[in-house]
């Protein structure tokens, strides 16, 4: 892909393509504030590019039948998400329907070439099935800080090797096209907000609890980063005074008393405790023990599994009224691997929330499990580049 949009009209209706899917030219008009003469010359001006090709007649509206449009069909763009311990690459058509998907397990702290070997394989795979020849444009997701401008990590407590690697332009370098880089936190809310629970809403939190804990900040429609790419780290914010050690180097961070690996690590001290004999049980099976047993152990009515649950449930829900409180948000979203703990989790921090935030700001206020799962941030990823690539150079 090498043209891109002339003019914010231009740009516009590519997202409205992108979003709403085939339209009439007649019903584009209706969306975008342009005369029909303009209208028909920005149209004619996408058609020339072959960003944009005809789709046959539109149904009549009462006159003369307006012709469809839509983005051409044979973009694609890569969506990659990189999580703590596994990756999801998918390939999407440029209306950001998944047309392919992978995951595979993964440490990131095996360090940036090694992941991204791992990445360049995935999508290969993913070509060779025939739905891709090439790429337009990808869009990569990490679990730590990025500086949004240059595509790089800053300073990721969970990624040891990453600070400062150009992920933007060794990517592109490789894939042979534009690449956008930004915290994977973020990529979910994107996703969740084209194609997910968030479709509506233009202000609102995206918190991900899974190895960490992070929160996509959406303003207006539009994620908030701040101004080194910080903001939302929320799983960094003080839960308890003097707590456990942090990999960030504080004491008492939020994640390192409940996320992924923290209950994780609390469930094997609870089985080798005796507290637990389903957790003992899995133990001993597995040698280790996850999240995943965590839930199991809870379905299965496990009194140990389910206060563990509802511990760390209430202390992701104090952070959480401070942000209600502080934002005002219409949706708090709940994302990331963890959400396999299902409505026990989003219970207490519902509980937790609206208790301690005041009532006018929860009266109306939707805490929701994500609707998307683990496609959330791969379909993040491909909005982040089509974002890029349908504005004007």
């Amino acid at each position: 892909m090498t043209a891109r949009p002339a003019n914010a009209h231009q740009s516009r209706l590519l997202r409205l393509l992108r979003d709403g899917g085939p339209n009439s030219r007649a019903q584009l008009g209706d969306r975008v504030e342009l005369s029909r003469s303009k209208l028909a010359v920005e149209v004619d001006r996408l058609l020339e590019t072959g960003l944009v090709v005809a789709d046959g007649l539109a149904a009549s509206r009462g006159g003369r039948r307006s012709h469809n449009v839509r983005l051409n069909p044979d973009l694609r763009f890569l969506g990659v998400d990189i999580g703590a311990t596994s990756v999801d690459v998918a390939v999407t058509n440029a209306e950001l329907e998944i047309l392919g998907h992978l995951n595979q397990a993964m440490d990131v702290r095996e360090g940036p070439v090694a992941v991204f070997e791992q990445v360049l394989d995935m999508a290969g795979k993913l070509k060779a099935t025939g739905i891709a020849g090439g790429f337009d444009g990808a869009g990569i997701g990490v679990p730590g800080p990025v500086r949004f401008p240059e595509g790089v990590p800053v300073a990721p407590p969970i990624m040891p090797g990453w600070d400062g690697f150009p992920v933007r332009e060794a990517l592109s370098q490789e894939l042979g096209c534009p690449v956008m880089v930004d915290n994977d936190v973020n990529l979910i809310a994107m996703g969740e907000q084209h194609a997910g629970v968030a479709r509506t809403v233009a202000d609102f939190l995206c918190v991900k609890i899974g190895t960490g804990i992070g929160c996509g900040i959406v303003v207006g429609g539009h994620v908030y980063r701040g101004t080194t790419g910080s903001a939302g780290d929320i799983g960094h914010i003080q839960a308890v005074p003097d707590g456990r050690p942090c990999a960030c180097g504080n004491r008492g961070c939020l994640e390192a008393h409940f996320s992924g690996a923290a209950l994780a690590r609390d469930a094997v001290e609870s089985a080798r405790q005796g507290l637990s004999a389903e957790l003992a049980a899995r133990l001993e099976a597995n040698g280790t023990l996850t999240a995943l047993d965590v839930a199991a152990a809870a379905a299965a009515g496990d009194a140990t599994a389910l206060d563990l649950i509802r511990d760390g449930g209430t202390r992701v829900g104090q952070v959480i009224a401070g942000l209600v409180s502080f934002f005002n948000p219409g949706l708090v979203v709940i994302g990331g691997g963890v959400t396999g703990l299902g409505h026990n989790l989003l219970a207490a921090i519902r509980t937790q929330v609206y208790r301690q935030s005041l009532p006018l700001a929860t009266g109306n206020l939707p805490i929701v499990l994500g609707e998307l799962g683990p496609t959330a941030g791969v379909i993040g990823a491909a909005r982040l580049i089509s974002d890029h690539l349908f504005s004007p150079a």
